[in-house]
Protein backbone atom coordinates (compact mmCIF):
# COMPACT_ATOMS: atom_id res chain seq x y z
CA UNK A 1 0.00 0.00 0.00
CA UNK A 2 1.78 3.12 -1.04
CA UNK A 3 2.04 6.20 1.57
CA UNK A 4 0.30 8.42 -0.99
CA UNK A 5 -2.93 10.62 -0.05
CA UNK A 6 -5.57 9.74 -3.00
CA UNK A 7 -7.00 13.59 -3.17
CA UNK A 8 -4.02 15.45 -3.35
CA UNK A 9 -1.08 13.16 -4.55
CA UNK A 10 0.81 14.28 -1.45
CA UNK A 11 3.59 11.59 -0.83
CA UNK A 12 6.55 10.43 1.26
CA UNK A 13 9.46 13.47 0.83
CA UNK A 14 12.99 12.54 1.91
CA UNK A 15 15.57 14.87 3.89
CA UNK A 16 18.48 15.18 6.38
CA UNK A 17 18.17 14.81 10.18
CA UNK A 18 20.37 17.11 11.12
CA UNK A 19 22.32 16.55 14.80
CA UNK A 20 23.58 19.92 17.37
CA UNK A 21 26.86 18.56 15.48
CA UNK A 22 25.91 19.15 12.54
CA UNK A 23 25.84 15.19 11.21
CA UNK A 24 23.34 14.54 8.72
CA UNK A 25 21.44 11.23 8.31
CA UNK A 26 18.85 10.62 6.10
CA UNK A 27 15.01 10.86 6.85
CA UNK A 28 11.87 10.11 5.53
CA UNK A 29 9.05 12.17 6.11
CA UNK A 30 6.12 10.62 5.85
CA UNK A 31 2.27 12.15 5.19
CA UNK A 32 -0.11 11.41 7.82
CA UNK A 33 -2.35 9.44 6.22
CA UNK A 34 -6.10 8.28 7.28
CA UNK A 35 -8.72 6.06 6.23
CA UNK A 36 -11.83 8.32 6.31
CA UNK A 37 -15.61 8.22 4.83
CA UNK A 38 -17.00 11.02 3.55
CA UNK A 39 -20.70 11.25 2.23
CA UNK A 40 -20.96 12.27 -1.63
CA UNK A 41 -24.22 14.28 -2.75
CA UNK A 42 -23.85 13.39 -6.29
CA UNK A 43 -23.53 10.05 -5.35
CA UNK A 44 -25.94 10.02 -2.30
CA UNK A 45 -23.54 7.32 -0.83
CA UNK A 46 -20.06 7.35 1.64
CA UNK A 47 -17.06 6.91 -0.14
CA UNK A 48 -14.08 5.75 1.48
CA UNK A 49 -10.38 7.40 0.71
CA UNK A 50 -6.81 7.23 2.36
CA UNK A 51 -6.51 11.20 2.72
CA UNK A 52 -3.48 13.27 4.20
CA UNK A 53 -4.47 15.25 7.37
CA UNK A 54 -4.06 18.34 5.79
CA UNK A 55 -7.01 17.44 3.30
CA UNK A 56 -9.28 16.34 5.71
CA UNK A 57 -8.87 20.05 6.74
CA UNK A 58 -9.34 21.47 3.08
CA UNK A 59 -13.02 19.32 2.81
CA UNK A 60 -14.03 20.24 6.16
CA UNK A 61 -14.06 23.90 4.07
CA UNK A 62 -15.09 22.78 1.44
CA UNK A 63 -17.00 19.74 1.46
CA UNK A 64 -16.30 16.74 0.05
CA UNK A 65 -17.88 17.51 -3.29
CA UNK A 66 -16.62 21.27 -3.63
CA UNK A 67 -13.38 20.19 -3.25
CA UNK A 68 -13.56 17.40 -5.78
CA UNK A 69 -15.18 19.93 -8.11
CA UNK A 70 -11.97 22.50 -7.47
CA UNK A 71 -9.71 19.74 -7.91
CA UNK A 72 -11.19 18.36 -11.25
CA UNK A 73 -11.82 14.90 -9.71
CA UNK A 74 -14.79 12.89 -9.82
CA UNK A 75 -16.29 9.76 -7.69
CA UNK A 76 -15.56 6.45 -9.05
Amino acid sequence: MSKRCSLTGKGVQVGHRVSKSNIKTKHRFEPNLQKKKFWSDEKQKFVTVKVASSTIRTIDKLGFDGFLKKKGLSVK
